[in-house]
């Protein structure tokens, strides 16, 4: 299933800071950075859980806030872009 991750964990403190960067490092283990705290995702049900289950163990749940949208399929038909498309189709092969 596509799924588009988003973000806002609070950096007020060193600790959010911390936190901040972690959240991220999770969300790049499973998905594409489209945006600051975006990312899109390809996952299925058992993916998902462990990436709930990591980053819960990476945020604060009374001062962060991360949400998961399920995508419709295909998202390239429901996408719009304005400006650049930093975006590569993760199902895809990639040659580096």
């Amino acid at each position: 299933m596509e799924l588009l991750v988003t973000y806002d964990v609070s950096t007020v403190t060193t600790d959010g800071e911390n936190r901040l960067r972690k959240v991220a490092k999770v969300c790049e283990g499973f998905g594409q950075r489209v945006q600051k705290s975006v990312f899109e995702c390809v996952l299925n049900e058992a993916d998902l859980e462990v990436m709930r289950v990591k980053l819960r163990r990476e945020m604060d749940l009374g001062a962060d806030s991360l949400r998961i949208y399920r995508l419709r399929e295909p998202i390239r038909r429901y996408l719009e872009v304005l400006g650049v498309d930093r975006q590569f189709d993760i199902r895809e092969p990639l040659v580096l």
